[in-house]
């Protein structure tokens, strides 16, 4: 049995075809839709962060009005980039969004991916140590916020505060105990998920990572999986970590899903450069009857490796007809390859 969520990416634009025309729209259609995945049995609501974009840049309010609307479902980011965060605010942040939700956060964090201007970070005021690499300051970020996170105080009080503090040194509040166990690593690379499982966090592996062989990308994704399950046990862990695959799947069910994506059958992967030195290959998309989609995803090696599997939705085209994606899923596809 696998947990199976959604994946959104939050686009909107003043384009005709779209549902989300605005901030607004996407903000508020993406709680209707968390809630609506919820009543039909999804596991999980997680969002992409991208700044400089028409999507969404600040998931800690939308995420704190999901939590606050629904009661089970698991609520996440796929990914945060930590060159643009200050870890310390980030606690209280995601703090305050765990609380809400009494527990459900599952928070992704990476050290970032291209973005929409040239070294965006720089705006928000952050700039890497000396000897530092961009990726260096997001890794070093994310270990800042992972130690803050277990809640231990190391701020020196002040003799006069406004309000009586505690004996001691002081962590920062709200404090959400155990989100430090639920917070994932996005990993374009086997290096990189084996360091994720070094430091304790879960592991999410999208569409896309860095072509480090040469094979099919299901299968390097798996041998990515397997490498950070290998170094999650040496690192002597004692609970269970998890791993997701993201991957944009469509069950053709009317002539609706046929006439918006009978053409990606036949999809295959693709090789690409995600940055000026690095040669990336992104994952398949699938698209078939369900019969058809049932053995072709059996064949996904990394999909077997996986416990999460993050279903990517096209969420410019409206709440009702993503419930309608992500209901055939798990109908006419999940049962027939022991998801549910």
């Amino acid at each position: 049995m696998k947990k199976i969520g959604f994946l959104s990416f939050g686009h909107w634009s003043n384009h005709p075809a779209y549902s989300t025309r605005t901030a607004s729209d996407t903000l508020l259609q993406s709680i209707d839709l968390a809630v609506a995945a919820e009543e039909i049995g999804l596991d999980g609501a997680y969002f992409r962060v991208h700044h400089f974009a028409a999507q969404l840049g600040s998931p800690f309010p939308l995420l704190s009005a999901i939590g606050a609307k629904t009661s089970k479902i698991e609520i996440g980011t796929g990914v945060i980039d930590m060159r643009y965060e200050n870890p310390l605010y980030m606690i209280e942040d995601a703090g305050a969004a765990d609380l809400i939700s009494e527990g459900r956060l599952q928070l992704g964090i990476s050290r970032g991916s291209p973005e929409q201007v040239i070294d965006g970070w720089r705006y928000f005021g952050y700039e890497p140590a000396e000897g530092e690499t961009d990726a260096d300051m997001g890794r070093r970020k994310a270990l800042e916020f992972l130690d803050k996170l277990k809640g231990v105080g190391f701020a020196e009080p002040n003799p006069y505060p406004m309000f009586p503090n505690p004996p001691g040194p002081l962590r920062l509040e709200p404090y959400s105990e155990g989100l430090r166990e639920r917070i994932w690593w996005g990993a374009a690379s086997n290096a990189t998920a084996v360091w994720a499982a070094e430091n304790g966090m879960h592991l999410q592996s999208s569409t896309l990572k860095y072509d480090e062989s040469g094979k099919p990308f299901h299968i390097q994704q798996a041998e990515q999986i397997r490498l950070y399950r290998e170094a999650w046990k040496k690192a002597g862990h004692t609970r269970e970590p998890r791993v997701s695959v993201s991957r944009s799947i469509f069950a053709l069910v009317n002539d609706q899903d046929r006439y918006l994506f009978g053409q990606e059958t036949n999809r295959v992967d693709k090789i690409g450069m995600i940055e000026a030195d690095k040669r990336a290959i992104f994952g398949r998309s699938y698209a078939a009857e369900p019969d058809q989609l049932i053995k072709e995803l059996a064949k996904d090696e990394a999909i077997q490796e996986a416990d999460t599997i993050l279903l990517t939705i096209p969420n410019t085209l409206g709440v009702d007809y993503n419930v309608h994606v992500l209901s055939a899923i798990l109908e006419h596809v999940a049962p027939g390859l022991g998801w549910r």
